[in-house]
C-alpha cells in the first residue's frame, strides 16, 4: 500500500507511513479527517469516521510510533507514554486496537498537545 498520511495536532506534526491493512485503507478513504484531540495520559486520541472491524493482530500494548484505531471507540490513538492503564512502563491504550500506521517521527512530541488542539489528517504521499 505504502500510502503516507501527515497528522498535524496542534503544532505538532507527525509523518507516517501506512501498513498495508483494511484500516488503513479505510482511514486513507476517509481523508481529510478533522477532528480535536482528546488526551490521556501519554496518548493523543481523536475521532475518526472509518466503520471497520477488530483486526486479529489487534493489540492494547503498542510501540512508540504505532498509529492504532480503537473500533469501540471510532478514534485514532498514539500513545506515546504511560497511560492511566499501563503497567510500568508499557504504552497500554484503552482496548485491543487496530495498528494502521508507524510515525516517523518523534511522538514524543505529543506531550505538547493540549485537549481540545484541532486535528487534520491527509495523504500525503
Amino acid at each position: 500500500m505504502a500510502s503516507k498520511v501527515r497528522i498535524s495536532i496542534g503544532d505538532v506534526t507527525l509523518e507516517a507511513v501506512c501498513r498495508d491493512t483494511p484500516t488503513a485503507r479505510a482511514i486513507v478513504a476517509a481523508c481529510p479527517i478533522e477532528a480535536s484531540a482528546n488526551t490521556w495520559g501519554e496518548e493523543v486520541y481523536f475521532t475518526a469516521p472509518v466503520d471497520v472491524q477488530r483486526e486479529p493482530d489487534a493489540k492494547d500494548v503498542v510501540e512508540p510510533g504505532e498509529i492504532a484505531l480503537w473500533v469501540e471507540g471510532g478514534a485514532i490513538a498514539i500513545g506515546f507514554g504511560r497511560t492511566p492503564a499501563s503497567r510500568g512502563d508499557e504504552i497500554r491504550l484503552v482496548a485491543p486496537t487496530n495498528i494502521w500506521a508507524d510515525a516517523a517521527g518523534d511522538v514524543r512530541e505529543l506531550s505538547r498537545v493540549s485537549a481540545g488542539a484541532p486535528v487534520r489528517v491527509e495523504v500525503s504521499g
